[in-house]
Order: structure tokens, then C-alpha cells, then sequence
């Protein structure tokens, strides 16, 4: 059941390979005098663009684990998820370019581009926007939430990019990580209007209790931002998304149930809803959960709802059964898994091994937990990134 559970994710991966994502949307683009991509799936994007418009001047910024050297392109590698001084670089980059460019614009974007291209606003600093970055990561906001804030603190996010193009027009290619595919969202948005404003922002930290941590310049930042002038327009195709993803791991799985609502809010929460919805057979789903960090252990949401997973079938006296949860890019967090594999024998696992699950979760240790159960999903970097998978496969 393992090793069925991992064919039926690798097609939900496979359907979001960007090369034939924006291979099959060319057609609806005009030859560009600049090809900017932008993400963990930036470098097969772009490669493809490549094979179309051949000697474009091409940028592409991407996760280290997948940047590797393309031809006829500039590639930045840059940290993700926490933005470094390489990713600052490629901002500095882009920007330059784009004030340069001798034609129009293509932006070739999917997830992860928010914290791989920091280029902070005003009297902001690096440090500054990882301060909050890291504080957004860790306060159980969804993706939608931190993305209006990190908007506010960016030139390039929230339609920033389309500023510094202008009078250049721009079309975007997005491959979504964002459930529901919001625009504004994946990768806080570059070619698109703003979620809020920067009243909006402050009055969200305020809310969420994080107002008085983040770095004073940064508060600075938000009381005294004006209102932008209009952005420019542009012409945004959405080429892959999470639901794409389900639909083709329930055709991979033949008869499937899916989950007929995104897996979303917190890992807890999930999981009941996962049994809420699973019976005898295959069933898939799609989704981004929160974690709310009270330890310091390492992790991600997927290993932690794996687990909870775990907890729930125990307890609702499961006992023939196997799930996968894992994230579409291959990495789950600030680790090396893209999430969890586990069956009935994970948590007896963590037990014989000298684990307590409750202890190890409280701490938010859900690598060392999975570890310790053999259960760890490991794929490697896959090159895409439509938000996170799951698989659930029950015989009677």
C-alpha cells in the first residue's frame, strides 16, 4: 500500500510539471524582450519559455535545491523559507532588469517566490522583512494573511513588479500554490493588485498578537505607507493548481474518493476532517494546514498532520491502513522531507524506538518523530510546487 500510495502523489507531482505547464500556454504570449521566472518551479519555466523564444534575456531565481545552470539564463539561487542576502541580490537583479527591458515582459511565477525575491520597502532591511517573515511562519496565519503583510514591506510584491516594468506591458504565467488559486496570493503576488493595505497589514499583526514583535521600523513602515498610485495592467494565466493535482492522483488511483473541500486550518483540525470524508479504498485530497509553533523542534505541516493522522486513526480503532502527506515540492519546512508516510505500526514505532508522540509534538518535533518511525517521505526536490498532497488507502 506504501508503494501505491507514493505512485498516486508522484502523478498529482507529475500533473504540476511546470515545463509543460507554460509549454502549452505560449501561444497566448507575446515574444518578450525580457523573461523574468520567479520560484521553486522558476528554472523548468523558464527552460521552457527558452525553447520558444530562444536568446531572450532571461532571469531566473529559484530555491537552492533546485537551481542548477540553464542555458541562455542568468539563475539566482536564493533561501527560501526564510529570505537571505542572494535572494535580496536577485531582487536588485530583477528590478534592474526590468527598468532595462527593450520589450515586453513575460513573469513566469509559482510558490516560493515570496521569500526568494526580498526586496524591502522604504527604510526596510533584509533583516528586517526575515524578522517578520519568520514570525508570520511560525503564528499559524495562512498563507493568504502573511502574504498581505509581506506585501507591504516589498517593492515587488503586490503588483510592485508591474511598477518597475512599466511602460513595458507584462504577461504572467502562474503556476498556483495557493488553494483557490487567489492570484494576490502565490508568491505575495507580483503582477497583481495588493491583498490590503498597509493599515490593513498593521491592523492584522495587531490582531494576531504580533504587532510588538516585529522590528519598530517595520511598524514605522505601516503607519506612515501612503496609498500607491494605480498599478499598471497586465495579463495574468493561471497554467497548473492544486485541484489539477487531485483530479489527476484520482485518476491514477482509478476509483477514488476525493475530499470535496480543501484540507486547510490547523493540523488537528485536518485530520478529523481527513477521517470525516475517508472510507475503504483510495482517498485523495489537496490542501495547506497551519502549525502553530510552542516548541522547538523540526518540522513541517505535513510530518505534523501525518502524525495527527496517526493519532486519529488510533483512536477511531483503524487498524488496515496507510497515508501519505506531503508537499508537491518536496520539502516540508525548513528540512529535508517533503512530509510523512505512515500506517498503523507508526506510532507503536516511535514508542519501541524511546519516542513519546505527545511529548515530540508538543515540542513540535515531528521530523525527529518520524524519524524515529522509518516514516519519513523523501522525495527530493520535484521542480513544481502546487501546495501539499494526501493519499489515504484503507483496506477493509
Amino acid at each position: 500500500m506504501k508503494a501505491r500510495a507514493i505512485e498516486i502523489f508522484g502523478a498529482g507531482v507529475k500533473a504540476a510539471d511546470p515545463f509543460a505547464a507554460v509549454e502549452g500556454a505560449l501561444g497566448q504570449v507575446p515574444t518578450p524582450g525580457l523573461i523574468v521566472a520567479v520560484g521553486k518551479a522558476a528554472r523548468l519555466m523558464a527552460k521552457a519559455a527558452l525553447t520558444r523564444f530562444e536568446g531572450v534575456p532571461t532571469l531566473v531565481v529559484t530555491n537552492y535545491e533546485n537551481a542548477e545552470p540553464l542555458d541562455g539564463a542568468q539563475v539566482f539561487a536564493a533561501g527560501h523559507p526564510v529570505p537571505d542576502e542572494n535572494g535580496a541580490a536577485a531582487a536588485r537583479a530583477v528590478i534592474a532588469a526590468l527598468h532595462d527591458a527593450a520589450g515586453p515582459v513575460l513573469a513566469l511565477i509559482s510558490g516560493g517566490g515570496s521569500a526568494l525575491l526580498p526586496a524591502p520597502a522604504g527604510d526596510l532591511t533584509l533583516a528586517d522583512k526575515a524578522a517578520v517573515n519568520t514570525l508570520l511562519l511560525g503564528s499559524g496565519l495562512d498563507i493568504g494573511a502573511m502574504n498581505l503583510v509581506r506585501q507591504q514591506l516589498s517593492e515587488l510584491k503586490g503588483g510592485g513588479f508591474l511598477r518597475h516594468a512599466a511602460p513595458q506591458p507584462v504577461t504572467a504565467l502562474i503556476l498556483s500554490d495557493v488553494i483557490g488559486d487567489d492570484l494576490s496570493a502565490i508568491a505575495s503576488g507580483p503582477t497583481v493588485a495588493p491583498l490590503g493595505t498597509a493599515e490593513a497589514a498593521a491592523d492584522l499583526l495587531k490582531h494576531a498578537g504580533l504587532w510588538a514583535r516585529v522590528p519598530p521600523v517595520v511598524r514605522d513602515h505601516l503607519m506612515l505607507s501612503r496609498a500607491p498610485a494605480p498599478l499598471p495592467d497586465a495579463v495574468n494565466i493561471l497554467v497548473g493548481s492544486n485541484a489539477q493535482s487531485v483530479a489527476a492522483m484520482a485518476t491514477k488511483a482509478g476509483d477514488a474518493r476525493v475530499i470535496p473541500v480543501p484540507v486547510v486550518g490547523d493540523v488537528a483540525d485536518a485530520a478529523r476532517l481527513i477521517f470525516d470524508h475517508a472510507g475503504e479504498g483510495v482517498t485523495v485530497w489537496g490542501g495547506e494546514t497551519t502549525v502553530v509553533l510552542k516548541g522547538d523542534g523540526r518540522g513541517g505541516r505535513n510530518q505534523e498532520l501525518a502524525l495527527r493522522i496517526a493519532l486519529e486513526a488510533q483512536a477511531r480503532g483503524w487498524t488496515d491502513w496507510v497515508c501519505l502527506q506531503g508537499g508537491s515540492d518536496g520539502r516540508d519546512g525548513p528540512v529535508d522531507a517533503a512530509g510523512g508516510l505512515v500506517d498503523n505500526e507508526t506510532l507503536s514505532k516511535i514508542n519501541t524506538s524511546g519516542g513519546d508522540i505527545h511529548t515530540l509534538l508538543a515540542n513540535n518535533d515531528s521530523y525527529a518523530a518520524l524519524e524515529l518511525a522509518g516514516d519519513l517521505l523523501m522525495t527530493g526536490a520535484t521542480g513544481t510546487n502546487v501546495a501539499d498532497l494526501g493519499v489515504m488507502i484503507r483496506k477493509g
